[in-house]
């Protein structure tokens, strides 16, 4: 399986990266088993948070005995230096190892600083000096915030969305990266789930040889596709380039990818699944997503006030409430049946 540094960590990671982040919906014992497989298949680079519940304890529970094969990073959310601690200390623990590879701020609002009025920069240079973190790195989805923490040189990589739909600001930023000598980590390779064609997705990834995948794996079918294109290595075809043309033009403009920073909703819309029905009925078999409990869950939508605070938070700055409309309109024609879908 191929390996490249990750930026100038020092760090010689696969090119399929664990993401994590689906662990939390899985069976603990069908997630334990999988992340063993993937270590025994040669996965190296596992990629989780302090948000994603049980993803942690997870990886701790089936990689501990391990640990010195293997690189982890995870991620704080939180804005305080007190907070900060709090869940460095639970991921360590919840990882069974007394340091994490690479520590990331969790797509943070602002661009953190040294000695700054957060102070939680501050807090990762200490936990550095006492050997509880490796590395420093950051995630974000905003390509403006995105700019000004690459060009601050203060975070050894940059976890940004990347797929074949990325447009050319997101291109910019892995180039940026690049310039910088910035390790570079592709989260969303499938799009939130968009992209159906993984064989299309890996192909794409595989054109940039800088650039590590973090493949979002929640059942072990899904695992065996990644370590069979692993093997395969595909390229970039006529049969691909059709793939990635169709869905660039099904999937062009403004559309949700599923990153659910908007919630929660003060009045219970499960936006990240509503925003994204149009796409999801047109994309995958439609019956699953048209029983009762989907319906009372897009009826919600008439509940929505327009407050903002969803514009607010969407890192894509959408203007979701009308996103919503859309698809509450979109959903209610197929049911009527005045919408036929393929």
């Amino acid at each position: 399986m191929e390996r490249i540094e990750l930026g100038q960590t020092g760090m010689i990671v696969n090119k399929i990266g664990f993401g994590a982040l689906p662990l939390q919906r899985s069976d603990e014992r069908d997630a334990v088993r999988f992340l063993k497989k993937a270590y025994n298949n040669g996965i190296n680079f596992f990629d989780t948070a302090r948000a994603y519940t049980n993803s942690e304890e997870r990886i701790g529970k089936a990689l501990s005995n391990v640990r010195e094969n293997i690189y982890i990073a995870s991620k704080t959310k939180s804005t305080t230096p007190e907070e900060v601690w709090k869940d460095l200390e639970t991921s360590l623990k919840n990882l069974k190892t007394d340091y994490i590879d690479l520590y990331q701020f969790h797509n943070p609002p602002f661009c953190p600083k040294p000695n700054d009025e957060h102070g939680t920069y501050d807090v990762f240079l200490e936990a550095k000096e006492e050997g509880l973190i490796k590395h420093i790195g950051i995630t974000s989805h905003k390509h403006s915030l995105a700019n000004k923490e690459i060009k601050s040189g203060l975070f050894e990589t940059m976890q940004y969305p990347f797929s074949y739909l990325s447009d050319e600001k997101d291109f910019r930023i892995l180039d940026l990266c690049m310039e910088n000598n910035m390790g570079f980590i592709a989260m969303k390779a499938l799009s939130g789930g968009l992209i159906k064609n993984s064989k299309a997705a890996y192909a794409f990834i595989e054109e940039y040889p800088e650039v590590v995948p973090i493949w979002g794996i929640q059942k072990e079918s899904e695992l065996d596709e990644f370590l069979k294109w692993g093997e395969i290595n595909p390229k970039i075809d006529d049969e691909i380039r059709e793939v990635i043309r169709k869905d660039k033009e099904e999937l062009q403009g403004d559309f949700c990818r599923g990153c659910a920073y908007c919630q929660p909703c003060k009045e219970g819309i499960q936006i990240s699944m509503c925003a994204r029905m149009s796409l999801w009925i047109r994309r995958f078999p439609t019956e699953p997503y048209l029983t009762k409990e989907y319906q009372e869950m897009m009826s919600k939508i008439d509940d929505c006030k327009e407050c903002g605070d969803c514009i607010k938070r969407c890192p894509y700055e959408l203007n979701i409430p009308e996103l919503l409309k859309e698809n509450y309109k979109d959903y209610q024609n197929v049911l009527s049946g005045e919408t036929k879908i393929n």
